[in-house]
């Protein structure tokens, strides 16, 4: 167990540091296992939630539109808790914080199935978003202050795994609920997760006086702005695709008040006497790229997390059972990569471990590339082991080399801004593929139509083929028509999917030139 250091709210503030107090556990691995089973919660709910938007909507009679909030509302209550998440573990101890939070957190997910209407689902989502967004941001903070540096990278490691798995299980354990047992699981797993987590913080985590030089210290407005300025822009990037951009005032709304709260986040930290964020510091060389890494790492991601989940339920129907059997391929090799990257990781350079990760998504995606309207479960099988290994490696080490740039009290402030990346930069991610795709796939669809021209050959070999397949259909009837029409979608489809890998591999290659960019800690 490491000696104690000194927690802070902020990256570095003016004046004299507030007296410290004591942050290591009598219990550290218990401790540990408390803010890990933290991080797969906060991910599992949101995954999971995604999962089985069309059941909750079901449940409250909601319609496509106003359904789609329903995972909007949590998402964005935790990017509004992120930045302040770090502060209130250093003012009240991040025992306190986490109890509170993981006791919220359990009753609104036990509460939320009996919700008789959308606008009071929507509530408990907040709440619950509110609660679970403080889980990560003390996560690493917690880890980094209660291991020797000699155990870092397995605990880095262990928090790898930990979002790798609640990344890729959730479309089988949201088809499990579904099979077996009632969309109220999809809600109830938090309440029953939350328990051993809170046994875990109350019998593994110090009890830590309330720091009342960092309560006199507090920026409120500042941490106001941020949390604003980052949920407006987070709720217009979410629903953006949906609402077409610019021209809905909803999302022009959002996306001008988020832009002016985070314009006077900036100007007040930077004239502020006692500034909340030191700028300076999140600006310096290697921060700044290492932030950009973490958010382009989260586009990658959609790879799996996006782009083959849509393939497989918009062309070949699986439900979320079966899209679950070809994630999982990512997530059960994690077991054994985890531990062994951290042990690579003590003799080897972390940046020559991220170009080692991320060179490996990068052949996944052009392996997956190939993809054709007849790929299931085992086509894509080699590049999902590729991937696996390639987010753990690049995870891991950029993680680990973030660390090695922070002072010990900086180690809270840096799970706020690790919660900032992970969540905004995911979502810069979402919104652009959704976008990229639907315009894709409208082109595609309409350079494949351009081969469907009446009275020639081709076309009608095609329809008799169609015909010749189905007893009793004519080739110039509707229903040949119709499937003829859900062909060329089809195709469209897988074009427009190929189309997405290729944008992840140019993400790839500009990561790579960042990590060339990057220098000794």
């Amino acid at each position: 167990m490491s000696a104690a250091v000194p927690p802070a709210g902020v990256a570095a503030t003016a004046g004299p540091s507030p007296p410290a107090a004591p942050t290591t556990s009598p219990r550290p691995l218990v401790g540990i296992a408390a803010v890990l089973l933290g991080a797969v919660i906060s991910t599992l709910y949101g995954r999971i939630t995604s999962f089985g938007l069309a059941d909750l909507r079901g449940a409250v009679g909601a319609g496509y539109d106003e359904g789609a909030w329903i995972p909007t509302a949590a998402t964005v209550a935790q990017m509004v808790i992120g930045p302040p998440a770090a502060w209130l573990g250093a003012a009240f101890g991040v025992r306190r914080v986490l109890l509170v939070s993981a006791s919220v957190f359990g009753l609104a997910s036990l509460l939320i199935p009996f919700a008789p209407d959308l606008p009071t689902l929507l509530a408990g989502q907040v709440v619950a978003g509110l609660a679970s967004g403080t889980f990560i941001p003390l996560t690493i903070g917690f880890v980094l202050q209660n291991l020797r540096p000699g155990w870092w990278p397995y605990g880095i490691a262990a928090y790898g795994l930990n979002l790798e798995l609640s990344l890729n299980i959730p479309a089988s354990i949201e088809g499990f609920y579904l099979d077996h047992l009632s969309w109220h699981w999809i809600f109830w797993q938090g309440a029953v997760l939350a328990v051993p987590m809170i046994l875990c913080i109350a019998a593994g985590m110090p009890c830590q006086p309330v720091n009342r030089a960092v309560l006199e210290q507090a920026d409120g407005w500042g941490m106001l702005h941020a949390g604003g300025g980052l949920g407006l822009l987070y709720a217009a990037l979410d629903q953006g695709n949906r609402l077409d951009w610019l021209n809905s005032g909803l999302i022009c709304a959002l996306l001008a008040g988020g832009l002016v709260l985070l314009a006077a986040f900036v100007a007040r930290e930077l004239t502020a006497e006692r500034p909340w964020v030191n700028l300076r510091f999140l600006l310096g060389r290697n921060i700044l790229l290492l932030v950009v890494l973490l958010a382009l790492y989260r586009f990658v991601l959609l790879a799996t997390a996006y782009l083959i989940p849509q393939y497989l339920q918009t062309v070949q129907n699986f439900r979320s059972l079966e899209v679950g059997a070809v994630l999982v391929w990512i997530a059960v090799p994690q077991f054994l990569l985890a531990p062994t990257i951290a042990a690579l990781l003590g003799r080897v350079d972390p940046r020559l471990v991220i170009a080692f990760g991320v060179t490996l998504i990068g052949i996944a995606c052009a392996m997956a590339m190939r993809l054709t309207p007849e790929w299931q479960t085992w086509e894509f099988l080699p590049s999902q082991i590729l991937q696996a290994i390639g987010q753990s490696s690049a995870l891991i080490a950029m993680i680990l080399f973030f660390v090695r740039h922070l002072r010990p009290a900086e180690a809270l402030t840096f799970g706020a801004v690790l919660q900032g990346a992970r969540l905004f930069g995911g979502e810069v991610g979402n919104a652009f593929m959704q976008t990229w795709l639907r315009k894709a796939e409208q082109v595609d669809s309409y350079l494949v139509g351009l081969h469907v021209q009446e009275g020639t050959a081709d076309l009608g070999q095609r329809l008799a083929g169609i015909a010749g397949a189905l007893p009793g259909v004519a080739p110039d009837s509707p229903q040949a028509l119709a499937l003829l029409a859900q062909q060329v979608r089809t195709q469209a489809t897988v074009l427009s999917i190929i189309d997405g890998f290729g944008a992840v591999v140019v993400a790839v290659v500009a990561m790579l030139l960042l990590i060339a960019l990057l220098r000794e800690p």
